[in-house]
């Protein structure tokens, strides 16, 4: 699941649903094994930002490079396979499937021995295995999502609201098993507190456009920014 590559650089993207337009001129670079917050109000873009990295979207404009190939042209498929790893918001599994052939799925032409790789970061899933995906609680469902997607071995993943719905307890553990990764990482997610503790850069966007890039922690100490942009004031 560990990977050393995947530095990626968007330049001037801009993007939507065919003609509409949502996200507009968006620059920004995440290092190798980097963590970024994509932040950001309700429909201000962020869900239309991931989704177009992996070409679900209308792109209009700019540029997206993995480790200084450019991925714009490719298709959702072979975005995948140059190394972009997505768990949309809507929990990507079979729920007829048991949880080891929802994890099959991800295997993409590995050994089956390598399921073992998604049972160390998720235990639950081992116990778990032989459990129809639409049985498990909403915490193992997201579990199973981010690990069919580590299964086919990206060098960047993308994750969109994984702690949406979730208690508090299995957000920690998450938190704590995406915290062993050494991919790259892109968060969207509400839980602001949470984002910035976890990641190492944070992006804002409002109507589309980015209105702030910086450290993440320098952010958390900036409460007037955080309350004009995003509406919320972090405890100290």
């Amino acid at each position: 699941m560990r990977r050393t590559e995947g530095t990626l650089e968007i330049t001037g993207l801009t993007a939507g649903y065919g003609e509409t337009r949502i996200v507009e001129g968006l620059s920004f670079t995440v290092p190798a094994g980097g963590r970024m917050a994509l932040l950001g109000r309700n429909g201000m873009g962020k869900t239309t930002t991931l989704a177009t990295l992996v070409g679900q979207t209308t792109r209009h404009a700019g540029s997206i490079r993995l480790d200084g190939v450019e991925l714009s042209g490719l298709n959702s498929s072979a975005r995948a396979a140059a190394g972009l790893g997505y768990v949309p918001q809507t929990r990507d599994i079979f729920r007829s499937l048991t949880v080891e052939e929802n994890l099959v799925t991800g295997l993409k032409g590995r050994p089956r021995s390598a399921l073992e790789e998604a049972y160390a970061l998720f235990p639950r899933l081992k116990e778990r295995r032989g459990n129809g995906g639409g049985a498990l609680s909403g915490g193992e469902q997201q579990m199973l999502s981010v690990a069919r997607a580590l299964l086919g071995r990206p060098t960047v993943l993308l994750l969109d609201e994984p702690l949406e719905g979730l208690a508090p307890v299995i957000c920690d553990q998450l938190m704590q098993a995406l915290a062993q990764l050494t991919v790259t990482l892109i968060l969207v997610e509400q839980q602001v507190d949470r984002a910035l503790d976890f990641a190492q850069s944070a992006v804002i966007l409002e109507r589309g456009q980015v209105v702030h890039e910086g450290a993440a922690a320098d952010l958390r100490d900036d409460h007037a920014l955080m309350e004009r942009h995003l509406g919320v004031a972090l405890a100290v």
